[in-house]
């Protein structure tokens, strides 16, 4: 409200009748009812009674009560410096000059220094440089001077001393207040901080203000992927499927986010250059990628790499090692060399029960012993043949009764070898073994004579008869060559390639009407020929080429008289070179 008119006349004439200043203090602290003191102080006005007047929006009114008769200034109400400083009212006397109080009002610690808020963010990158400061929120304290802001400390929070605090006052009269790294940060150590910062002002004791500052520690990559185990072992059935998983491999890394976020892979550089197994690049899981084989390959060595998704992304490495377990996949492999002059199958029918036909090895590709655990067994040849070992690493397929390859030329033999595997696998290798000639049977004629009859008038090569002879053995064995034995006979030959005997001269029946002659089959073998032979009887029929001739070209005979009639006086006889 207004001052009443009258009031503002009054101040009016007293302002133009002139005035000075009184300077009272008072405490903020003062309670209700306390004397600040008096209007007048008995140099230039008359002393009380005053009318007071009281400047404009002073509000001395309502905190302040101003005796006029008196001159005496009291508290009406509990002062707050920090809401009003002072209160200004203008006494005027009855006579003399006007008074001008100010009373101010003296400042005590009654504010404690107050943050803008409770709490505060700040973030810092874990690789900040030492000394790097961040500004924080200064603290405001309503109290001047002394009992002002003067300092601030850390009182919580602040984890191996990682930070301090730094502080300087400007124009303002305000303490600015700043957070320093004090060390280096690590997330992977400390990712936060609850830092709790006090301000304190000049009091005794000092009154003080809170507040938490929140610190963040933002993640660099600087960790790499750390694997749970720098080698990892497994094994896994060669005939294991593609896709089935083997094991998995784990590595971790402290950064975070991308930075923290672990891809796996193989390094096909440095091996599985085929592609056998895979790696799920989220997981870690490792599976079989192509079919697999232990008789190939029993050992993998994998490197194994993990690598962050930082923008400069960081790797390690681990080894895995993957046996691959045998499985009775293959059947034992026979290999046969026969032990002939030319490496083919074939024995001589000359060979002696114990020789040697061929060696025989048996190689399991599943076992990594070479020949063991497999039976080799011998099937075929109705008992000629057999098979020994003297240390079931290498067979010798043995001759085991005497041959005769005019009796059976060929055998057919079956080599069988059984593994130990469960189920259990089997080879088998069949060969026809021949059995080779030897000159050990003569040549045999047909008959064993041969009867024949040619007229004496015949023609030389006349065909007389064909002897024919035949060699069980074979080849130059039994090629066979006919001959007429010594001394060979007059009027005859043989060809010597078939056997046709014929005449090769005039016959005389009458020197030999009968000729006998012996035929020879001579075969080719070697080193020693054999021969057989055949009689030849040939009749020469005689032609009437001759007149009788009497055995005495004269007779003398003497007969008595007394002969009776029909008596045989002489005989005489005749001969005749033919023949009918």
């Amino acid at each position: 409200m207004g001052l009443p008119r009258w009031l503002c006349l009054l101040a009016a004439v007293a302002a133009v009748a002139g005035e000075h200043e009184r300077h009272l203090d008072v405490s903020e602290s003062a309670p209700v009812g306390t004397r600040i003191g008096f209007i007048g102080d008995g140099s230039k006005d008359s002393g009380p009674p005053y009318l007071i007047v009281p400047v404009p929006g002073s509000a001395v009114d309502t905190d302040l009560i101003a005796e006029q008769n008196t001159g005496e200034i009291r508290t009406r109400v509990p002062l707050d410096r920090e809401t009003r400083a002072s209160y200004t009212l203008v006494a005027i006397p009855l006579s003399g000059e006007n008074v001008r109080v100010v009373v101010r009002v003296i400042d005590e610690n009654d504010n404690a220094p107050t943050f803008p808020s409770p709490s505060m963010h700040v973030e810092f990158p874990e690789n900040t440089p030492r000394d790097t400061k961040r500004t924080l929120n200064p603290a405001r304290d309503l109290d001047l001077g002394p009992y002002n802001t003067q300092r601030y400390a850390i009182v919580a929070g602040n984890v191996n001393n990682a930070f301090r605090l730094s502080s300087h006052r400007e124009k303002d009269d305000v303490l600015y207040l700043d957070l320093q790294i004090n060390g280096y940060l690590d997330r992977e150590t400390t990712a936060t901080y609850h830092l709790v910062i006090e301000a304190y002002d000049g009091g005794v004791p000092p009154l003080k203000g809170a507040m938490t500052v929140n610190v963040t520690v933002l993640d660099v990559n600087d960790n790499q992927p750390t694997f749970n185990q720098s080698r990892y072992y497994a094994t896994v059935p060669e005939n294991a499927t593609v896709s089935t998983s083997i094991l998995q491999v784990h590595a971790t890394d402290v950064d975070d986010g991308d930075n923290g976020v672990v891809e796996y892979s193989i390094s096909r550089r440095q091996s599985d250059k085929e592609g056998y197994f895979t790696v799920d690049r989220n997981t870690g899981v490792i599976s079989v990628n192509r079919p697999l084989d232990y008789e190939t390959r029993e050992v993998h060595e994998l490197v194994v790499v993990a690598k962050d998704r930082g923008d400069q992304p960081l790797e390690t490495t681990a080894f895995v090692t993957v046996r691959v377990a045998d499985v009775n996949d293959n059947q034992p492999d026979i290999n046969v060399i026969f032990l002939s002059d030319d490496a083919t199958p074939k024995i001589s029918e000359r060979a002696q029960p114990g020789e040697f036909v061929a060696r025989i090895s048996v190689h399991d590709p599943d076992s990594k012993q070479e020949y063991s655990d497999v039976n080799v067994t011998l099937q075929g040849g109705d008992g000629h043949f057999g098979l020994t070992t003297q240390d079931n690493i290498i067979y010798l397929v043995i001759v085991a009764l005497p041959l005769d390859r005019e009796s059976r030329p060929n055998y057919t033999l079956s080599v069988i070898a059984t593994d130990t595997g469960s189920p259990p696998l089997h080879a088998s290798k069949t060969f026809h073994l021949l059995v080779t000639d030897v000159n050990d049977n003569r040549p045999v004629f047909a008959a064993p004579e041969y009867w024949a009859s040619v007229s004496e008038t015949a023609e030389p090569g006349t065909s007389v008869a064909r002897v024919v002879a035949t060699d069980e053995d074979e080849g130059e064995n039994a090629a066979l060559t006919y001959k007429m034995r010594d001394p060979p006979p007059l009027w005859f030959q043989v060809d010597p390639q078939t056997g046709v005997v014929a005449t090769r001269d005039r016959m005389d029946c009458e020197r030999d009407p009968e000729p006998t002659f012996v035929v020879l089959a001579v075969d080719n073998g070697r080193p020693q020929q054999l021969t057989g032979t055949t009689t030849v009887h040939v009749t020469i029929h005689d032609l009437n080429d001759n007149e009788p001739i009497f055995d005495q070209s004269f007779y003398n005979v003497e007969v008595s008289e007394d002969r009776a009639v029909g008596s045989c006086v002489l005989k005489v006889s005749a001969s005749h070179s033919s023949i009918y």
